[in-house]
């Protein structure tokens, strides 16, 4: 069957129009894309931007940080200057005691006979050397003879020293006011000289140690005001006594000492701390703690932006950490800190600047 040629040419038509209105969006499309791709490629040359605060520059306190502990200033084991049987421990260990208190009491044993018959031996002889200088006085005696008495009598009273000094040592006393810490020796126990009783601490004024920094210890000076937070939370001060000369041969640290006064010898021996030295005043910025970077070297810093809009990276050191945020010390003058975007920008990059 023959289509008639009105037909063909309807159906033409209708075929042209239906594949343009199929092809009109995905060519509208197309076009658009082009011209989004666009977009990006020329907003890629700008620089990038980021956001920065002016920071002037401020005197702060600056102080040096370190872990340390609490120490007894003086601790010294009690020892025997002589030998026997423990006879009483009068003190109970953990005690407080005063200089001078005793500790341990050793058996008197013969001691005691020792020194009385020394005193009638001095007194045989003080009797003897008054009769010879009565002679002498009359001509009966030789200066020789008077003088062989008052030998003789000088001996005898050295010797009356000597066994009251046997007899003292029985009693073995503390050095000095503190804690009767640790008791060594029950009764019944032999001593002999040199073996121990037990120790006594002086924990007033208590001492906190800790071990500087070879880049710190030029720093901290004798006489600084410190502080130390226990790991109870409770804070105490005190002044720095001591900074080592020489480091530990190990670390290459220096130890230092600082003096708390310790009344009643409440605070203990022996507890963590955390220690801060005043180290004078000087220059300082704040900024928030984001701020701070690691430039490829792994040193810790801050990103500013120069005059020229150009990135420049300076090292820092954090000097207190504040609910406002951290002090830190390195910079100079009035400083153009990032605070947004110093992760995605390097040194010497152009950026665009928008102030926080």
């Amino acid at each position: 069957m023959r289509i008639k040629s009105s037909y063909a040419v309807a159906g033409g038509i209708v075929l042209v129009v239906a594949v343009y209105i199929i092809a009109k969006p995905l060519l509208s499309h197309d076009a658009k894309g082009g011209q989004a791709a666009a977009a990006p490629v020329a907003a890629s040359n700008a620089p990038p931007l980021v956001k920065i605060a002016d920071t002037p520059e401020a005197a702060h306190p600056y102080s040096v940080a370190l872990r340390g502990r609490t120490e007894a200033t003086r601790t010294v084991s009690v020892r025997a200057e002589t030998s026997g049987v423990v006879a009483q421990t009068p003190i109970m260990q953990g005690t407080f005691v005063r200089g001078g208190t005793v500790l341990c009491r050793l058996a008197v044993d013969a001691r005691q006979a020792s020194l009385d018959m020394a005193r009638a031996n001095l007194k045989s002889k003080q009797l003897q050397m008054q009769a010879s200088a009565s002679l002498a006085a009359k001509g009966f005696r030789s200066p020789t003879q008077v003088l062989a008495d008052q030998a003789n009598l000088d001996s005898a009273s050295a010797s009356v020293r000597q066994a009251e000094v046997a007899l003292n040592q029985v009693n073995i006393r503390a050095p000095f006011a503190g804690v009767f810490d640790h008791r060594d020796a029950e009764v019944g126990a032999y001593l002999g000289p040199g073996q121990s009783c037990g120790s006594v601490i002086e924990l007033d004024p208590l001492l906190v140690v800790g071990d500087l920094p070879e880049t710190e210890a030029s720093r901290v000076q004798v006489g600084a005001a410190a502080t130390a937070k226990l790991v109870s939370g409770e804070v105490i001060t005190g002044r720095v006594r001591f900074v080592a000369r020489d480091a530990d041969p190990t670390t290459r640290t220096y130890r230092v000492e600082i003096a708390v006064p310790n009344p009643g010898s409440r605070v203990r021996s022996g507890l963590s701390a955390d220690i801060q030295i005043a180290a004078g005043v000087g220059p300082a910025h704040q900024t928030i703690t984001s701020a701070l970077v690691l430039d490829s070297a792994g040193r810790q810093g801050v990103r500013t932006v120069l005059a020229d809009n150009t990135v420049a990276f300076t090292p820092v050191s954090v000097l207190e950490e504040t609910p406002q945020g951290i002090w830190i010390s390195g910079l100079h003058g009035q400083a153009r800190i990032i605070v947004s975007g110093q992760s995605y920008v390097s040194e010497g990059q152009r950026v665009r600047v928008s102030a926080r």
